[in-house]
């Protein structure tokens, strides 16, 4: 008995929804990622669900290879985090106008 593909397929999509809702609402930076690293983790759940669906292990590849590009984003994102935490004192996302014109 196996699970149809269309099951992953909304997980997706609630676990993508449920990013972009925090990317929108949220002030706090660390959140902000937190909700993008969830839409990443929406995208690799459908590449493994039609990776396994179509019988080709290119689609587990990348998810491999975007897992590792995840770990570095955090690696980046923190860093700036902790420079805008340091150049501010606060993380909320309203506060900071340093790349506006």
């Amino acid at each position: 008995m196996t699970v149809p593909v269309t099951y992953y397929l909304i997980l997706s999509a609630v676990v993508f929804l449920t990013g972009m809702v925090g990317v929108l609402i949220r002030r706090n930076i660390i959140a902000i990622l937190l909700s993008v690293e969830l839409m990443l983790n929406a995208t690799n759940i459908n590449f493994v669900a039609f990776s396994e669906h179509l019988h080709d292990l290119g689609g587990q590849v990348f998810v491999f290879f975007a897992l590792t590009v995840a770990a570095a984003e955090v690696a980046v994102g923190l860093a700036i985090i902790i420079a805008l935490h340091r150049a501010k004192d606060t993380i909320n996302v309203e506060e900071f106008s340093l790349l506006k014109w």
